[in-house]
């Protein structure tokens, strides 16, 4: 009798099992994903945005770009300038949608799918491209766009599994390790490059980000800035050649052995801690302006992304193909 209850509870627990699978490592980086448009969506509806006075921080984007880049910028501006609560409201929503969309799994393909377009669309209309045709990007200040991430991350978090050998790390799932690593590579080889653009390496360049970084921020996210742009301002030279050979460093991460990449990957998201605290003065969001917490978050979510797994990434997808549970690795 008591074996009999043990089996029937036994069986009922697979059931609710099989019913509700637990997310694996890929389902927790989307959900992370979600959070973040759920911040972009939050920050979207600052009372600042509701202004004219967005539709002319979205001009200044414009600043310094080809006239076929800056051209469209400007026509959006306008357009923001003269409906900004109604226009402001409809990106707010937007984005909330995106965020909503990516956290129910039945419309996560949806989502990403929007979300790739919408970001693209953002990347140019309200970024300038990250400033990377108008000479102003680099990555202590966010290059080369938050926004262009976010579309990044959606290829790689994609739902599905790529043919061939089993994935060694989770954006590999979707696009195959080679084609990830590859983008990867590009990523932090564009950064790397870009610190040595002629008005990067100019004498106080990076110090001079750094510090301006603080205007408009509480005295103790200013006071952070202003000591770390004098320790900068002091080594120069060795900042420039330090932050370059980390970027590159880190573009390398995901070509080497298993051991050491899961180090350089630690490297990377240190650096993309202290870009968004000291360069990026937390995403500027405690200013009332900010339109999202810019590149830092994002490189951390890419970082983890790439955190060899191997096996059992692989075998959480055998367990989500077996019977009963098929519909659900197609939704993951």
């Amino acid at each position: 009798m008591i074996a009999h209850v043990l089996r029937h509870a036994g069986q009922r627990v697979t059931a609710e099992d099989q019913a509700s699978p637990r997310p694996d490592g890929r389902r927790a980086l989307q959900l992370a994903l979600a959070g973040i448009w759920l911040l972009d969506a939050a920050l979207q509806f600052q009372p600042f945005m509701f202004t004219r006075a967005f539709g002319q921080t979205l001009a200044a984007t414009a600043m310094g770009n080809p006239a076929v880049v800056a051209d469209p910028i400007l026509w959006d501006a306008r357009l923001v300038e003269q409906n900004p609560v109604l226009l402001n409201a409809a990106f707010a929503s937007v984005q909330l949608l995106l965020a909503a969309g990516i956290a129910w799994r039945p419309t996560v393909r949806i989502a990403l799918g929007a979300s790739i377009a919408w970001s693209i669309a953002v990347w140019w209309l309200g970024e300038g491209l990250g400033g990377m045709l108008a000479g102003t990007a680099s990555p202590v200040n966010g290059a080369p766009g938050a926004v262009i991430l976010y579309a990044l991350l959606a290829v790689l978090l994609w739902p599905a599994e790529h043919s061939g050998a089993p994935a060694p790390f989770i954006a590999a799932r979707a696009v195959g390790a080679r084609t990830a690593r590859t983008l990867w590579l590009v990523l932090w080889m564009i950064l790397a490059s870009v610190v040595l653009w002629p008005q990067n390496r100019a004498p106080q360049a990076m110090a001079v980000l750094i510090l301006g970084a603080g205007d408009g921020e509480p005295a103790w996210v200013a006071a952070v800035d202003r000591h770390a742009a004098v320790l900068v301002a002091r080594h120069g030279l060795a900042a420039l050649v330090l932050l370059t050979a980390a970027l590159a460093l880190i573009g390398l991460a995901v070509w080497l052995p298993a051991p050491a990449t899961r180090a350089v990957l630690v490297l990377a998201i240190a650096v993309a801690v202290l870009i968004w605290v000291v360069g990026e003065a937390f995403g500027e969001i405690l200013t009332g302006r900010a339109t999202d917490p810019n590149t830092g978050p994002l490189l951390v979510l890419l970082a983890l992304a790439f955190w060899p797994s191997g096996a059992p990434d692989h075998q959480v997808g055998q367990r989500l193909r077996s019977p009963g549970q098929a519909g659900a690795q197609v939704l993951s």
